[in-house]
């Protein structure tokens, strides 16, 4: 199973916007994932380490470095298939780089 992190300024609607997305559109592509949607400002460096890919709404700024890949997620929110499916596709990139499938 992969674990992705997803997070959004309140953590209640984008975040799950991008949640449902992810696990609807990695399902198809036949990938075991599981997504969990949080606020930014409840990220910590113990939380994002449980996790394999963090997918922040935007570029955001932690305190501290992450360990692990990053995707930026917020053209899901759009729900225009040309924006969206970079996020996508860049994600199944990510999986296959780190062999997390």
């Amino acid at each position: 199973m992969i674990k992705i992190l997803a997070a959004c300024g309140a953590g209640v609607n984008s975040s799950h916007q991008i949640k449902d997305a992810i696990e609807s559109q990695m399902a198809d592509r036949g990938y075991d994932v599981t997504c969990d949607a949080v606020m930014i400002k409840d990220i910590t460096e113990e939380m994002v380490n449980r996790y394999d890919i963090f997918t922040p709404i935007a570029k955001t700024n932690l305190g501290f470095d992450l360990t692990i890949p990053t995707v930026e997620a917020g053209p899901i929110l759009y729900r225009i298939p040309a924006m969206s499916e970079p996020v996508f596709t860049e994600l199944e990139k990510v999986i296959k780089e780190h062999h997390l499938s």
